[in-house]
């Protein structure tokens, strides 16, 4: 299954052939099935014995706009389409773990399967707890796994407090005054204005925030120009800036407006700065992540749980985190000496499937241990 999808990634809100398949599988399991939650998200209901809390897991099934360089033999089959953070894996555990559970029912209570869209930016978690994801049943505690090729095959992580950083998305416009690229002095060069606001915004974290915090403001995006011998009028940026919340959080966007607008009044220019919230940080809820800990053991051992991972990636299960208690934890996938090594995003991603059954494994005993 997951190298099916891993062949057929589908970007942000465009999951539907993957809704079809999860909902198909859902349906083989006994799962009463719910499509649609968010154009195309998936929720299945798997219930136990008899009456008891609820416990939702949940899996994401985004691809990325990343032209795949892996040479596997089930590579995308769509151009600049690529499964390069693990959510055909994730899918591919969370229909394990349903089919395990199903298989023996001497549990109580009820298992909710989310499997949402848009991961990747898209901030699909949001949007299916609007459309009532965590009621009917009440969602009493919230579990979800991230492959993580930093932790080799073997090996899991699972941390109590804050585990992934914010997500926010940052623009910029610097108007300025074009002209002759021989003759600067008639001009006001956006260009040098944008490369003076790039380097004066990594100040934030360097001189605005407390070396005990953790903050990356990146620039991803710089655009202007048209021709080799014309100052234009205007460039734009975008970028990203993460925290794991704390006085950061707020902090940030204001010095990134007035650091931008500081310098382009400097350089004869004029900054707009727009800036976008898309999910905060992912909070562990310290009585869960033990609870996953002794899964993670109880599968893995003593030697394959790994405390203190944190990253400052972001995670829009953070939205249900918020919510409800629960918890992420990290699942390796590394294997250097097959070549299993390279980083989320990249277009060489690939993971050892060895992992797979260890995640069906702990997901499971999690579930039990939740409903228990």
């Amino acid at each position: 299954m997951r190298r099916d999808l891993h062949a057929h990634p589908e970007l942000r809100y465009q999951e539907h052939r993957t809704a079809d398949i999860v909902a198909r599988r859902l349906q083989e399991v006994g799962c009463e099935v719910r499509t649609g939650v968010a154009g195309t998200g998936v929720v299945g209901l798997l219930r136990g014995s008899g009456d008891g809390p609820t416990v939702l897991l949940r899996a994401d099934m985004d691809a990325l706009p990343i032209e795949e360089g892996t040479g596997l033999p089930y590579s995308s089959k769509r151009p600049g389409v690529m499964h390069a953070c693990g959510h055909d894996a994730h899918v591919a555990i969370a229909i394990g773990t349903a089919r395990r559970l199903a298989a023996r029912r001497d549990w109580r209570g009820t298992v909710k399967l989310m499997f949402q869209p848009a991961e990747e930016g898209g901030v699909g978690a949001a949007r299916m707890i609007e459309e009532g994801v965590l009621e009917a049943p009440r969602v009493d505690s919230a579990y979800a796994l991230h492959v993580w090729n930093d932790l080799d095959v073997g090996t899991a992580s699972v941390s109590p407090g804050p585990v992934m950083a914010s997500v926010d998305e940052f623009s910029m416009t610097i108007r300025g005054a074009g002209g002759h690229a021989g003759r600067p002095h008639q001009a006001a060069d956006p260009i040098v204005c944008a490369a003076h606001v790039i380097t004066a915004i990594q100040t934030i974290a360097s001189r605005n925030t407390s070396p005990f915090e953790q903050v990356v403001v990146s620039v991803t995006t710089l655009s202007g120009g048209t021709a080799f011998n014309v100052i234009p009028d205007q460039v734009d940026l975008r970028g990203t800036v993460r925290t794991f919340g704390g006085t950061a959080y707020e902090l940030v966007p204001r010095r990134l407006d007035a650091i931008a607008r500081g310098v382009a009044t400097a350089m004869g220019c004029e900054a707009a700065v727009r800036y976008e919230r898309q999910s905060p940080p992912v909070v562990n809820h310290p009585d869960h992540a033990a609870l996953v800990r002794h899964a993670i053991v109880s599968v893995l051992g003593e030697a394959g749980a790994v405390d203190g991972l944190r990253s400052m990636g972001g995670e829009d299960f953070s939205c249900v985190l918020e919510r409800v208690p629960g918890c992420l934890f990290f699942l390796g996938v590394r294997n250097r000496a097959r070549g299993i090594d390279a980083p989320l995003h990249s277009p060489r991603f690939m993971l050892d499937e060895d992992a797979i059954p260890h995640g069906v494994a702990i997901m499971e005993l999690a579930a039990r241990s939740a409903l228990a």
